[in-house]
């Protein structure tokens, strides 16, 4: 939202372009004064040229402050208008901001977001605009009335052209900034899923689908120029003919006598000011593109803040987890169905099921990542919907499948949270999650993250260290151990152990390992509880044993197979 400050520099960049509008509209007459003086010949006019050079020197002036002023101002505004729309993405639930895709996001962010912003600076720059050529239309009238009808006798032709080229500027720019987007959404695709496109060898498949934006993007920019290049070829023949056509009259009139070399000499001047309406093109052309702009950024500053009531914790909770009736729909389809249970404060729950039977959903859940459609979440008594979401962060941790790792270096990585932990905490919980690899990479802790030669199973221990560092009294581990070798899993494992009674640990899974593990299971199927219990009662279920007897999950021993490392740089998708 505009500030005061900022609503203050744009009133100075309309305070400034209409002086500098009024400097220009009155030089003219001080012009025709000056000349009468000088072809007068009795003495030189000094009052009428000393006005001259200070209209003249107002008129530079103020248009460079405005240019300054407007320039920092449309500046600032970016940068709000990009803070507002970013804040809204991650204080919407997650669901909602991931209906933009990732790359499309960013072209709203970086290219439409200034060219947004840009509209009230350029707005104030056209009402003073529109000022020259009334000006100069009024100056007309009063040197003399003929010579203003010759001018307005060529208006209708100027506005034509305004039209015109106001409603092409407004198509073009809409599909050059959609294109815009489905090429950037393309590309960042790419990128994320770069391994697997290398592995498939379709990289070239990839590169013609990418670059297939192209030729519409050419399209829509060659429309833009034509757009411009035809206002401005026209307006090249057309405002010259009027100016022409003004100072003819005005000669014909001073050689009947009814104006004086003088007028003649400001009816020039107003005449070009006049039809300095042309130069609108320019401001009227920003407008559109501010416009279809805005228009983008819209559906992100309208995402809806996740809703609280500000409820606080008890204080002295272990982490009581109770799920009651959740319904979960997407795509008018149930993902999650009256799922209800509890995990005691201070226990852990392995959630296992089919791939598709809703696991991950329910740990988005269970954290408050996303909001069931009906039912109710409770933490230590207290529904999550009632909590506020930073307070709540603090309480939960999360670690992923596919960890996003933010931050610089690996100890930012890890640290990445509220709050912050201290550089010994990074390390306890690096440790903690067996990431001993650390202390092996070039830099340590302080190595980036850009370049660390990471494995998909050194990615997972990172944001393993990431959770455990921001420990609270509930921690939920999305298929967070798929790429760790066994006796990296098991080393994690006896770290997650050693947090009984103090944190609740939700652990989606597929490892056989992972439910023995677990103080109680729950089996989830087709989107509902199929069974609750620990995991030497549930065994005797058949079907519960086909779970992880599917080739996706068992070994050569039949114990539950590794999954293979997942490739690294991919989204903490829910």
């Amino acid at each position: 939202m505009p500030t005061r400050r900022s609503a203050a520099a744009v009133l100075a960049v309309g305070v400034c372009s209409t002086g500098a509008a009024v400097a220009a509209v009155l030089l003219p007459a001080a012009l025709g004064s000056a000349v009468n003086g000088v072809v007068a010949g009795a003495t030189v006019p000094w009052a009428a040229l000393w006005l001259c050079a200070a209209l003249t020197a107002a008129e530079v002036l103020l248009d460079a402050t405005a240019a300054v002023v407007g320039g920092t101002t449309t500046a600032g505004f970016a940068a709000r208008m990009r803070t507002r729309a970013l804040d809204q993405v991650l204080r919407a639930e997650p669901r909602h901001a991931q209906a933009v895709p990732a790359g499309d996001l960013t072209t709203r962010l970086t290219a439409n977001a200034p060219d947004a912003a840009a509209a009230p600076v350029t707005a104030a720059g056209a009402v003073a605009g529109v000022l020259l050529p009334l000006g100069g239309l009024t100056g007309l009238f009063l040197v003399d009335v003929w010579t203003a009808l010759a001018l307005l006798a060529g208006f209708p032709a100027v506005l034509v052209l305004l039209r015109t080229f106001t409603r092409r500027t407004a198509d073009a720019s809409a599909g050059y900034q959609a294109e815009q987007s489905v090429l950037a959404a393309r590309l960042t695709e790419a990128l994320d899923g770069a391994a697997t496109i290398r592995a498939a060898g379709t990289g070239a498949r990839e590169y013609a689908r990418i670059l297939e934006p192209l030729a519409a993007l050419g399209t829509h920019g060659r429309r833009t120029w034509a757009v411009y290049g035809s206002a401005s070829a026209r307006s090249a023949v057309l405002l010259p003919l009027l100016t022409v056509l003004v100072v003819g009259v005005a000669g014909l009139r001073l050689s009947a006598g009814a104006i004086d070399i003088g007028g003649l000499v400001a009816a020039s001047r107003y005449a070009m000011l006049a039809v300095g309406i042309g130069s609108l093109t320019g401001a009227l052309g920003s407008l559109q593109r501010s416009r279809t702009a805005a228009r983008r950024l819209a559906p992100l500053l309208a995402l809806p803040a996740v809703p609280h009531r500000s409820l606080d914790l008890p204080p002295d909770g272990r982490g009581t987890l109770e799920l009651r009736g959740v319904d979960v729909v997407r795509d008018g389809a149930y993902v999650l169905r009256d799922v209800g249970f509890t995990v005691p404060g201070g226990t852990s729950v392995a959630v296992v099921g089919r791939s598709g039977s809703g696991k991950s959903v329910l740990a988005a859940v269970a954290g408050r990542l996303t909001d069931p459609d009906a039912g109710t979440v409770v933490l230590d008594g207290v529904p999550l919907d009632g909590v506020e979401p930073v307070r709540l962060r603090h309480e939960v941790s999360y670690a992923f499948a596919r960890p996003a790792l933010a931050g610089a270096t690996v100890e930012e990585a890890i640290a990445f949270g509220v709050p912050r932990p201290s550089p010994g905490a990074v390390r306890a919980a690096a440790r903690a999650a067996a990431a001993d690899f650390v202390e092996l990479l070039p830099h340590g802790f302080h190595t980036p993250t850009a370049g660390a030669p990471l494995s998909g199973g050194e990615y997972q221990r990172l944001g393993l260290a990431r959770a455990f560092a921001h420990r609270g009294r509930l921690m939920i581990l999305d298929d967070a151990t798929s790429g760790l070798d066994t006796v990296t899993e098991r080393r994690v494992r006896r770290e997650l152990d050693g947090l009984a009674g103090t944190t609740t640990r939700l652990i989606v899974a597929h490892k056989l390992s992972a439910a023995a593990g677990a103080d109680q299971v729950v089996w989830l199927e087709g989107g509902t509880v199929r069974g609750v219990g620990r995991h030497d009662d549930l065994w005797a279920d058949p079907a519960y044993r086909s779970v992880f007897h599917a080739p996706a999950h068992q070994d050569a021993a039949g114990t539950g197979a590794e999954e293979a490392p997942r490739p690294p740089g991919g989204k903490e998708r829910v």
